[in-house]
């Protein structure tokens, strides 16, 4: 036997040796854990950053083919140009605010659009309009992953035995993307 040459005190030595190496081993692989989580969680807020910068830049394109339709709709252009983009460090607050506004532009817009036959039959604006649709659907998707990876994070923090980990090294949950107040309203149909 191989313990049978060491004397008992150097057995509880080895096994408190093994025990601090198993807890040390779980200890750094929980914390790369949550770090990689964070990375994830970076990625796809980026991921979200992209698509409201492009939401945003199309927003301006179809402001700049609507505008010779719009002169009595001032206010709207007024706000549609006073938007600022949040800068990619910005809470996650500021950028739903943000997405709030640019859907209340698009919303405008729309109706604009619709008003105006000769501007709805335009190609351009209707180029504009189907992009818009893309850009939606790739925004709707960035929200759902970075959603998800948020909420895959958010457990672990708060679960056991991981939540050891998160409170001594300082992982705190992360906030949700959250839909749209505008989007979030009873649909009226008016025949």
């Amino acid at each position: 036997m191989i313990l049978a040459g060491i004397p008992p005190y150097g057995i509880v030595l080895i096994v408190i040796g093994v025990i601090v190496l198993m807890l040390m081993s779980w200890i750094i692989s929980t914390t790369n854990a949550f770090r990689r989580m964070i990375v994830k969680i970076d990625e796809s807020e980026s991921s979200i950053d992209v698509a409201l910068t492009k939401r945003f830049d199309l927003l301006n394109k179809l402001f700049s083919a609507t505008k010779g339709y719009m002169k009595h709709e001032k206010e709207t252009l007024t706000e549609v140009v006073a938007m600022r983009q949040p800068t990619k460090s910005a809470p996650m607050a500021d950028k739903q605010k943000f997405a709030d506004e640019v859907t209340k532009g698009l919303q405008a817009i729309n109706v604009v659009v619709e008003q105006y036959p000769d501007l709805k039959a335009n190609t351009s604006v209707n180029k504009l309009m189907d992009g818009s649709t893309e850009v939606e659907e790739n925004l709707q998707a960035a929200r759902r992953v970075y959603n998800a990876n948020v909420s895959y994070y958010n457990q672990r923090v708060v679960v056991f035995p991981s939540n050891i980990i998160a409170r001594w090294r300082g992982f705190k949950e992360r906030e949700f993307f959250e839909a749209e107040e505008v989007k979030r309203q009873d649909v009226k149909f008016d025949f």
